[in-house]
């Protein structure tokens, strides 16, 4: 339910207080369902993996993470936010390394400049009701380029939610990439109708920039 009280996040008790959409928001706490999915273990896993790896660096290379740590600010949450330690940004390098297939980094990489993200648009096409989703491209970058997107969602939706990682961004022709089956093979086949929300995100030397955010509707069949 909708509550009045000092802005706050997390478990207390037997309760869990969280901000939404509506405002400050309390509900009962739950056993959270695990579901343990082929996605899921594969990201514990790497993340274990990680952790484990960094306990095996030298004292000099694990103060140098820390050093270059101290300049990179987590991700705010209530207002707050402050400087990642050194096993963090390991953490984080070297699981969005893996992502894209690129090595194990011992000392670590400084923030990237990127180049403007390829991707413009989204359009969605219905021929003779088949669909097609593709993402409108421009320019170049040396960048990995990472797609994500939502499960299909009502038209009157705005904001996506849940968004998961469908895979890198195919190649382009004729300044179209097709993430047609990306996408259906994560979550099917949309109907006409449903809103889609769809993420482009680049990723370089261990680091990702600020995701572009793109969303259309499925058009009736023509």
């Amino acid at each position: 339910m909708k509550i009045i009280d000092v802005p706050q996040s997390g478990k207390c008790g037997l309760t869990v207080t969280y901000p939404s959409r509506f405002g400050l928001t309390r509900r009962a706490w739950v056993v959270p369902a695990n579901p343990k999915t082929a996605e899921q273990l594969a990201v514990r896993s790497s993340l274990a993996l990680r952790a484990a790896e960094w306990d095996a660096l030298t004292e000099a290379q694990q103060d140098a993470w820390i050093a270059l740590a101290a300049t990179v600010q987590t991700k705010s949450k209530l207002g707050q936010s402050g400087p990642m330690t050194g096993l963090q940004l390991y953490v984080m390098q070297n699981a969005n390394l893996a992502q894209v297939g690129e090595p194990t980094v011992n000392s670590p990489n400084p923030k990237p400049t990127f180049d403007p993200n390829v991707v413009s648009a989204l359009t969605i096409a219905n021929v003779s009701n088949v669909i097609s989703i593709k993402l409108t491209c421009s320019g170049s970058s040396d960048a990995f380029n990472l797609v994500s997107a939502a499960a299909p969602q009502k038209s009157g939706t705005r904001r996506a939610v849940a968004i998961n990682y469908l895979g890198e961004l195919p190649e382009v022709v004729a300044g179209k990439a097709d993430i047609t089956a990306l996408y259906t093979a994560k979550y099917g086949v949309p109907s006409v109708g449903n809103r889609i929300f769809v993420q482009s995100q680049q990723s370089l030397d261990g680091w990702k920039d600020v995701p572009g955010a793109y969303t259309a509707v499925v058009p009736a069949s023509s």
